[in-house]
């Protein structure tokens, strides 16, 4: 299925502005991880998370009040899945039990408790240290990978933009003022492994291209610019149809799986976003300016 058909598109030519949007994106991201920080869950700070259900659902700003009563000040209420459910987050050690009961109190109503979870600060330290490892690793990996399968500039390449995508991402979450949590982790490495997919579909194909040319080595730049353009149209259909399938399922989840997912799935459809335009604009345009440096000063 093509939804594209004889498409010319420039793409190389759009690559300095690329470069552009690509770098404010990149800083602007890089500012607020400094400025604003990121807003790290208990699966990384340590903390007390309840989750509960009342049988007499008195409202978000009531329990509020109530968690504040008990003592509990600082503590994140918001509601979760269906009406009368309520997550409570703290970042420090407390009661579970001793809470729920003065909840009862309060709030003059049964309460059921669906989760009661503790972690502590050394725990989510590790935590934190792993999570970057797991990423480190799979970057590296996937470099060696493309290095194999194509040459050490298409990896590189590839691996800046992944770093790109991952940044950005982060970026905009934090932007949001979203938690950074386990699952924000598995989101990151989802993306990863999802961006590395289209910019090898991409790479594969200028690769074939450059094999049907007599001496690939000694192409003149406007012939290596053909190349690449006709490279990414020639994909543009099949990177365009997994990208909206893939968003139409996000999207979905967003919308309708309710607050439990919606961290995890706004993290992916960011990413998604991003990945494809990486894998359009980026690594091509970036291996292109490379073998630029190599076309021999006659051609």
């Amino acid at each position: 299925m093509r939804f594209f058909r004889e498409l010319n598109i420039n793409f190389m030519g759009f690559r300095r502005w690329a470069y552009i949007g690509s770098g404010v994106l990149f800083l602007a991201s890089v500012v607020l991880f400094f400025v604003k920080g990121f807003n790290y869950g208990i699966d990384f700070t340590g903390g007390t998370l309840i989750q509960l259900h009342l049988a007499e659902d008195k409202g978000i700003s009531a329990v509020r009040s109530a968690v504040a009563a008990a003592g509990v000040k600082g503590a994140q209420v918001q509601n979760f899945g269906e009406r009368g459910e309520y997550l409570i987050t703290y970042k420090a050690k407390v009661d579970p039990d001793g809470i729920v009961k003065k909840l009862k109190e309060a709030l003059g109503t049964e309460i059921r408790v669906d989760r009661a979870e503790q972690v502590g600060p050394k725990v989510g330290r590790e935590l934190r240290e792993k999570a970057l490892v797991a990423l480190g690793i799979g970057l590296f990996l996937m470099l060696i990978y493309i290095w194999i399968r194509f040459d050490f500039w298409f990896g590189l390449a590839a691996i800046l933009a992944l770093f790109h995508d991952v940044v950005i991402t982060m970026g905009v979450y934090t932007a949001m003022g979203l938690e950074v949590t386990v699952a924000t982790v598995a989101a990151l490495l989802t993306i990863v492994g999802y961006s590395i997919n289209d910019s090898i579909v991409v790479s594969d194909r200028i690769r074939e291209y450059l094999r049907m040319e007599e001496e690939p080595q000694a192409l003149p730049f406007k012939r290596l610019v053909e190349i690449f353009n006709r490279s990414i149209n020639s994909t543009l259909s099949r990177t365009v149809i997994t990208s909206l399938t893939t968003l139409l399922v996000l999207l979905a989840l967003l919308f309708l799986a309710g607050p439990v997912i919606f961290d995890f799935a706004f993290a992916l459809t960011v990413g998604v976003v991003v990945g494809t335009y990486s894998s359009v604009f980026v690594v091509a345009a970036l291996v292109l300016d490379w073998k630029k440096r190599k076309v021999p000063k006659k051609a």
